[in-house]
């Protein structure tokens, strides 16, 4: 292990940050992320920055309206989930199933001892 997992974590979320946008390139990964949150229904409170900003934007594309998402965001929503898998699939070249899990889980387990 030549460099600590806070390095690769931060140079992972930069390169998806990057490569994201440019995959999507009518919205950024933060709209996505609440455009996807309001298909969903979602009451989960997403844990960056930035949310209420793409709530504003969405809005101001028609995509949400009080909140929830409107005929042309559920249109958007739609179009932007094929691309999104698309890319997930990109990023998990290499990777096996139980492999993504494992290290799902223990992101999971290194969190929960931080909160504790």
């Amino acid at each position: 292990m030549d460099k600590p997992i806070g390095h690769w974590l931060k140079h992972l979320d930069n390169l998806l940050e990057d490569a994201m946008e440019q995959a999507l390139q009518t919205t950024t990964r933060r709209e996505w992320q609440v455009l996807n949150q309001a298909a969903q229904e979602s009451t989960y409170t997403m844990p960056f920055t930035g949310v209420d900003e793409a709530v504003e934007r969405l809005t101001a594309k028609g995509w949400l309206a009080d909140g929830k998402l409107t005929d042309a965001g559920r249109a958007a929503h739609e179009e932007i989930s094929e691309k999104v898998g698309h890319f997930r699939q990109q990023v998990l070249v290499g990777v096996s199933s139980q492999e993504y899990l494992a290290t799902i889980d223990v992101l999971r387990r290194m969190s929960a001892n931080l909160t504790k």
